[in-house]
């Protein structure tokens, strides 16, 4: 058979799983129909954005996660959509698994997955340097207790 897990996981990851009906139905005693119906009304209303396989990142080559705080330029205040717009092209990279706006001393916070140190500080780099950025500072995990709502 074809080796296709690097494929796999790419597309778990951005989503594209399904909800299991029947397990659900058998779980809230509900028939599937309506386990279907309500699902599909939450996904209209915008409520369910994605369906995704949640991994095991170190058995998936990316078992080194990194969270870079970002201190945005003067200028990303000054110009309204600055920040979005930055915080937009930093999480166009695949390995970004996350990019928040904060209150404090700090604009934003990216979650990076990578395969290990060098990819990550590759990553930074080529993703959260540049216009607006003026100081990164990164934490590394040492380990991750829950990850997307399931306990590790």
């Amino acid at each position: 058979m074809k080796n296709i897990e690097e494929e796999l996981v790419k597309e778990l990851r951005s989503g594209g799983c399904v909800p299991a009906i029947t397990k659900l139905a058998r779980k809230l005693s509900h028939p599937g129909s309506t386990i279907h119906f309500n699902i599909r009304k939450m996904e209209k209303e915008g409520k369910i954005l994605a369906y995704k396989a949640v991994l095991n990142n170190s058995k998936v080559d990316a078992g080194f996660t990194g969270f870079a705080l970002v201190k945005l330029s003067a200028e990303a205040y000054e110009r309204p959509g600055l920040t979005s717009e930055i915080a937009k092209r930093i999480a166009r990279h695949p390995q970004v698994e996350s990019v928040d706006a904060l209150t404090g001393d700090w604009e934003l916070i990216v979650k990076i997955r990578a395969r290990d140190q060098k990819e990550y500080f590759t990553l930074v780099q080529r993703c959260i340097g540049g216009r607006g950025v003026v100081k990164v500072n990164s934490m590394i995990s040492l380990e991750q207790f829950k990850s997307e709502y399931v306990e590790c």
